[in-house]
């Protein structure tokens, strides 16, 4: 198969049959398309590349004919949902029209030209056109429906921005109505939209970032997606106390912070998705000292392929580059003094160790030798075997104090202390312990930045920022809910939105214990990609399934081709084998329809249970109004079981039992937590 799983644009649907290139010219940016392009590649190959006899058997005429057909159904059915998709966005409808016209011919051309089955051999001879007589027309032909197909995709993937757009604004729109909220009942009322619109959100950014082909963009969607989920839970609190405690100014700033950091998580997805970059925006990764490590021993393993690919003075500069990089761990106040040492030494000696090396490659470049003598290739292996020593040291100084570190936070003794201070008033021991947690956090703000430079990909260099970032933002948070506690000791809510902000401290705790644990997993060789990538956009599920309905269609011919290569007596066999893996799909397709309710039913759930906490918070006047809607709820739980307990037969009155056992149960939780 020609396609390219790696590769970032149109052009890994090219074939490898001659000079023929199926390349479209455009950029595919997600797995989706390009795993629903490679099956109709391998079709198209299989039938370009098909062995020229001179005699066909019926056999082989019969094959031919059936790939061609079910190429022309797939690519039939999946026009239809194009030009579905075509008629709800008009600002796509004549591209999208355009390109479904080509996609449709080029599929028709594709069956006319293999159907060879149904004419006699005479005929074939005389009269008919076909793949065999015109390898011109189906190459065109593949050229055609392969561009036209690539063309819908993306055209259909814009539609999947459209709506992480349209829901970001939303979101963004209800966030400026809660911030500014003055009763709780106002409160309740859009927080439950609110939660709403964050669960739409969050389904169509984890699509999105499972899609992405690109690491790093899917790093940093799993990075904004993270605060964006930790931090509903904090404004939702922190909310709560400044509306309790209007006039509190710590309680108002810790407010600020989680909408303002919300705000930037929002506009950091959209950046990713649609590849822009806020104005004066110019952050950049850091580059790493492994990555330095990497490319300096990769220059000078070159060395022995060619003796001027680069000078030696720029060989010295990368290396002093390197050693200065080290700063960041022999400047550390943190930093024991025999690590301290280990890694000065052998800052040292790879500094000799290289200088040895660019005598040798002097003398041979003067020599004009033009592969490198013995004693420059001994100087090469010790160059990168210091260089790899001083790697490992900077490894394992950065990854036994961030294992040290998490021993020690993971007491949480300055967020015990706060909480206990801020529940006795008292704002002098508050203001003491701040200050020891300000220092843990100084610590872990360094100590995720010696694991960055040791991280080894760039998708966990940008955790690793992340981490950063988090540590730097929720301490601060965390010191101003415990001033206002102890500004209103007595305040329930004041206590449990210091609760939430200490929680997700932990939590990033746990999160750090992950990272390193993974940058472990790089050291050692040992991790693998494991991310799996979901499908294209679906105004409905439609899209989602005529991509699969394409691919199966497409794989199934696969299957059928491979069966005419048995003999009779293993006929039943493989025939056998395709019908379990029908069933087996259509398993896959109700396992994935019911956890789909499961999801969406716990995160309505999670909604509930914190509009119920809101609840609590109301005046008797407006929770009486709020128990009376309470009942109702109860009556439709009854109804909801007895509906759940009504015996059925057949598929669709068992699915639709099991969505009301599932709302029966939701409900149910929900009134009993009440």
């Amino acid at each position: 198969v020609a396609a390219k799983p790696g590769s970032h644009s149109a052009g890994m649907a090219s074939s490898p049959c001659g000079n023929t290139n199926f390349d479209s010219g455009l950029e595919i940016k997600t797995r989706s398309v390009e795993q629903t392009l490679i099956p109709l590649v391998s079709q198209i190959t299989t039938l370009i590349n098909h062995k020229d006899k001179p005699k066909k058997s019926e056999r082989t005429l019969a094959a031919i004919h059936r790939v061609g057909q079910a190429v022309s159904v797939a690519v039939g059915r999946f026009v239809g949902v194009g030009e579905a998709i075509a008629a709800e966005n008009q600002e796509l409808k004549d591209e999208m029209s355009q390109a479904c016209f080509e996609a449709r011919r080029a599929g028709d051309a594709i069956a006319q030209l293999t159907d060879v089955g149904s004419a006699s051999p005479s005929a074939q001879i005389d009269a008919r056109v076909t793949v065999f007589s015109d390898r011109t027309a189906m190459i065109k032909a593949a050229r055609l429906l392969l561009s036209s197909v690539t063309k819908v995709l993306v055209l259909a993937d814009r539609i999947v921005i459209k709506q992480i757009i349209t829901s970001r604004n939303k979101v963004l729109v209800t966030l400026d109505h809660l911030e500014r909220v003055s009763t709780f009942q106002e409160f309740v009322q859009i927080f439950s939209q609110f939660g709403n619109e964050m669960v739409e959100f969050a389904h169509l950014t984890g699509d999105r970032q499972n899609d992405l082909k690109d690491e790093k963009k899917k790093a940093r969607m799993a990075a904004a997606r993270a605060v964006l989920e930790k931090c509903t839970m904090m404004l939702l609190t922190a909310s709560k106390t400044c509306l309790r405690h209007p006039d509190c100014e710590s309680a108002r700033i810790n407010k600020d912070a989680v909408f303002h950091r919300m705000r930037c998580a929002l506009e950091q997805v959209i950046e990713i998705v649609t590849e822009a970059r806020s104005c004066g925006d110019s952050k950049v990764l850091p580059v790493s000292i492994y990555n330095g490590i990497r490319d300096f021993k990769s220059r000078v393993e070159c060395l022995r392929e060619n003796l001027y690919s680069w000078s030696p003075q720029d060989m010295g500069s990368q290396l002093d580059v390197l050693v200065e990089r080290t700063e960041d761990f022999t400047d550390s106040p943190y930093t024991n003094h025999e690590q301290r040492q280990a890694i000065l030494g052998l800052c040292q000696l790879a500094r000799q160790e290289a200088q040895q090396l660019l005598q040798c490659w002097i003398e041979a470049q003067s020599a004009h030798a033009k592969q490198p003598p013995q004693d420059m290739e001994v100087a090469i292996l010790k160059t990168c075997q210091s260089i790899s020593d001083l790697r490992r040291e900077l490894h394992k100084a950065a990854v036994s104090r961030a294992s040290d570190q998490l021993k020690v936070h993971g007491e949480q003794l300055p967020l015990r202390a706060l909480k206990a201070a801020g529940a006795e008033g008292n704002l002098e021991a508050v203001a003491e312990y701040s200050r020891t947690l300000t220092e843990q956090k100084e610590q872990l703000v360094e100590t995720c930045r010696l694991l960055c430079h040791v991280s080894g990909t760039e998708p966990l260099e940008i955790t690793c920022i992340h981490a950063e970032e988090t540590f730097h933002v929720i301490g601060p948070q965390i010191i101003s809910a415990a001033q206002t506690l102890a500004l209103h000791p007595s305040s329930k809510i004041a206590k449990e939105n210091l609760e939430v902000f200490c929680e997700a401290w932990e939590s990033q705790l746990c999160d750090m214990a992950l990272l390193v644990r993974e940058i472990n997993d790089v050291f050692e060789g040992k991790r693998g990609d494991k991310r799996p990538y979901l499908s294209l956009p679906r105004p409905g599920e439609q899209t989602c399934m005529a991509k699969l309905g394409l691919e199966l269609r497409l794989l199934s011919s696969d299957v059928d081709t491979e069966i005419e290569k048995w003999d009779d007596q293993e006929h039943e066999i493989v025939r056998q084998s395709q019908s379990l893996a029908s069933m087996a799909y259509n398993m896959y397709l109700f396992t994935r329809y019911m956890l789909n309710i499961n999801h969406y039913h716990s995160s309505q759930g999670s909604t509930f249970c914190l509009l119920i906490s809101c609840a609590l918070q109301l005046v008797d006047e407006e929770k009486s109004t709020v128990l009376t809607e309470i009942e109702k709820l109860v009556a439709l739980c009854q109804q909801l079981q007895i509906g759940g307990k009504t015996p059925v037969q057949g598929k669709t009155a068992t699915f639709q039992k099991v969505s009301i056992l599932h709302i029966a149960s939701f409900l149910i939780i929900c009134t009993n937590t009440f």
